[in-house]
C-alpha cells in the first residue's frame, strides 16, 4: 500500500502547472517562518561551524573541486 504522501504527490503531479503552483504556495505558506533546530542564533551550531571551519585537515580548495565539476 502506498503511503499518503506519495499517493498525494503522484495526484498532485496531475494537475495543471497553475494549480501546482498554487498548490505549493499554499503548502509553503503552512509551514513555520523557522525550522525547528536551524537557527543562526543557535550557540551549539555556530560552535560547530567554527569547529568544521578550523579542521583544515583533508581539505579540498575551491579550484580543484570546480575543476572536477
Amino acid at each position: 500500500m502506498q503511503s499518503d504522501s506519495k499517493t498525494i504527490f503522484e495526484a498532485a503531479l496531475k494537475l495543471p502547472e497553475n494549480e501546482r503552483l498554487i498548490l505549493v504556495s499554499r503548502l509553503l505558506e503552512s509551514m513555520p517562518e523557522e525550522p525547528a533546530g536551524l537557527s543562526l542564533d543557535d550557540p551549539e551550531l555556530l560552535n560547530e561551524l567554527r569547529r568544521r571551519s578550523a579542521d583544515t585537515q583533508g581539505a579540498v580548495p575551491w579550484s580543484q573541486v570546480r575543476a572536477e565539476l
